[in-house]
């Protein structure tokens, strides 16, 4: 298992991982497949430059060929000792086997580089084994909570973790 940067030069696999989190577990994400569907490959490689950069990274896990897993994160603009882990997905193939760790792990570094105290992400209320398996990383609820992006019927709970 490795765990890269996205870069320009891996924009289409960064893509199919993208689209393919968003078919696997929609209600995740504050985005949809029928909208980062129609992205053009223009739109992807703006999207690699952002994530790509001082305030912003994606990493992407590769059981060889195969990309099985992605996560990001950004330093909130107005404070960035605070970063954010967003996009976090593990394959269904590939979960329980450490790639999720190791994609968290990636972000805590990237984030620890730039000064960041605080690892923040918002996970949703009717996720429990996303739940479970932050908690089993250091993550606790702050108690923060605000209505999913794509449906207002269900709870998002921002959990932090602090960054050693």
């Amino acid at each position: 298992m490795a765990i890269e940067p996205i870069t320009p030069l891996n924009t289409l696999v960064f893509k199919a991982v993208r689209l393919r989190a968003l078919q696997d577990a929609p209600q995740a994400f504050g985005s949809t497949y029928a909208k980062e569907s129609q992205l053009t490959d223009s739109d992807w490689i703006a999207r690699v430059q952002r994530w790509n950069g001082e305030s912003g990274i994606g990493f992407l896990a590769m059981d060889g060929d195969t990309a099985c897993g992605i996560a990001g994160s950004f330093l909130d603009q107005h404070d960035p000792t605070r970063a954010q882990l967003i996009a976090m997905w593990t394959a269904p193939t590939h979960r329980q086997r450490g790639v999720g760790r190791l994609l968290v792990d990636h972000v805590l570094n990237w984030a620890a580089v730039r000064k960041a105290r605080i690892l923040q992400l918002m996970v949703v209320s009717n996720n429990e084994p996303a739940i479970r398996f932050y908690q089993r990383l250091g993550f606790r609820r702050t108690g923060r909570t605000e209505p999913h992006p794509n449906d207002p019927a269900v709870i998002e709970y921002e959990m932090s973790q602090p960054i050693l």
